[in-house]
């Protein structure tokens, strides 16, 4: 067993992770996703409230842990997975805000990769500007298993903010969307950069929560249990 095991975020076993994570932020939603997807799921983690499970689905062993808010957040718990835990691919389950008129509530966007103004991508020692992407072959395989279930999924790039209330936001955002940037969220940019250092697999596939552009949102309730589709879609290419 490896030194690092356990973690200090993580108390599971050696082999407790399978080698596919789905990774929302919320803790519920990944209880939610273990409850009523997984068979026979076994809680793993549950160290400062960042629930882990593992069981199967469709007979193949999968697991979902929590990533809590924000670029550091993801960053802890995916570089320990990564090169830990033996982890191969995680797949961001998250929430976003759309940028563009055509990208409505309860649509589906998949980051191909990340803008951000956030400072972890100085970890790695580069102090130009970046924006990671993710991997090609879980892409792929999100937008063809999309077309074939009928949902609805975009794919660009995502920005990953540091700042969820900002003086500046909406010039921040008019300069984003001229750029294409479909969806705003706070995560998948420190978690494509873990994903490259450790030659792993990571993709976002987010559910859009709220519009920019309308002003529409979704409740608490409905982030946590209500987007079942971004669920399914990632189970399919786990």
């Amino acid at each position: 067993m490896s030194s690092m095991i356990p973690t200090p975020h993580i108390t599971a076993g050696e082999n407790d992770f399978a080698r596919t994570v789905l990774m929302p932020g919320d803790p519920m939603r990944a209880k939610f996703l273990a409850e009523h997807y997984l068979e026979n799921a076994v809680l793993v983690n549950n160290v400062r409230g960042v629930q882990g499970y593992t069981g199967t689905w469709q007979g193949k062993k999968v697991s979902v842990m929590a990533s809590g808010m924000g670029c550091p957040s993801i960053g802890i718990y995916s570089y320990e997975l990564f090169n830990f835990y033996n982890v191969d691919n995680i797949i961001r389950i998250g929430s976003a805000g759309s940028l563009r008129p055509e990208i409505k509530v309860r649509d589906i966007v998949i980051g191909m990769s990340a803008y951000t103004n956030s400072g972890f991508v100085r970890a790695y020692g580069f102090s130009g500007n970046i924006a990671p992407c993710c991997s090609y072959r879980l892409l792929r395989k999100a937008m063809d298993k999309a077309e074939e279930m009928g949902v609805r999924a975009f794919a660009g790039a995502l920005f990953s903010s540091d700042m969820f209330y900002s003086d500046i936001s909406k010039e921040e955002n008019e300069a984003l969307t001229r750029q294409g940037v479909l969806a705003i969220e706070m995560e998948s940019a420190a978690l494509y950069l873990n994903a490259a250092r450790a030659g792993k697999n990571a993709l976002c596939i987010c559910t859009i929560s709220d519009s920019l552009v309308t002003g529409e949102v979704t409740s608490a309730e409905e982030r946590q249990e209500g987007f079942t589709k971004m669920m399914e879609l990632a189970l399919s290419i786990a």
